[in-house]
């Protein structure tokens, strides 16, 4: 879309806004994430979509959930280039924000500060249970925390952890149903005692 004078004046008259869409794997985060951003495309807003270089699992450059819902996006290396290429834009979407370093809160409040409404998706909780990369704190600067459940594979209920399936301790491993599967808190701590390796 044109960069339109008008529309970027007006954005900064109201000002911008941190959005996060956490929850655990299979939740259904990135496709809340497309959702808003196709809503933004819709009432033809500036519209900046942005992913790590690492998630390469579906596509290259879109962004793909689970159920294959895209959208095209710009996989980009580290944080502040996010900050370079999404500035002009009245929308910035950012998926798999665990993955990124540590400068994604800043850069993220910075954009807020300029009047661009700034949607985050990402893990809130890395397999073991704990807070996952910068979303902790990107979650506690944000206006709105929307936090989404997957459905436990075991009992059910809704699932809030990534529970790792296979024997393998590196903190970040992309995956999917081979990998990973949702559970909730009692399946996920039940499934750590009797399999403590993993």
């Amino acid at each position: 879309m044109l960069f339109n004078e008008d529309v970027f004046k007006r954005r900064n008259e109201y000002g911008g806004s941190i959005e996060v869409i956490c929850g655990s794997m299979f939740s259904g985060k990135t496709e809340e994430l497309i959702r808003r951003l196709k809503r933004g495309q819709i009432a033809r807003l500036s519209v900046e979509i942005f992913k790590p270089k690492t998630d390469t699992r579906y596509d290259e450059t879109a962004i793909v959930s689970h159920n294959a819902t895209s959208i095209p996006s710009t996989p980009v290396e580290n944080a502040s280039t996010i900050l370079l290429l999404g500035s002009m834009a009245q929308i910035v979407g950012i998926d798999e924000a665990q993955f990124f370093d540590d400068e994604l809160p800043e850069v993220c409040n910075k954009l807020a500060n300029k009047g661009i409404r700034v949607i985050v998706a990402g893990l809130d909780m890395d397999y073991t249970g704990k807070p996952f990369g910068p979303m902790p704190a990107i979650m506690a600067m944000a206006e709105s925390v929307t936090k989404v459940h997957a459905v436990c594979v075991i009992c059910g209920q809704p699932a809030l952890y990534s529970y790792r399936i296979i024997e393998n301790d590196t903190k970040i491993l992309l995956g999917e149903k081979e990998s990973y599967e949702p559970r909730c808190r009692r399946c996920f701590l039940l499934g750590k005692k009797v399999n403590p390796d993993t």
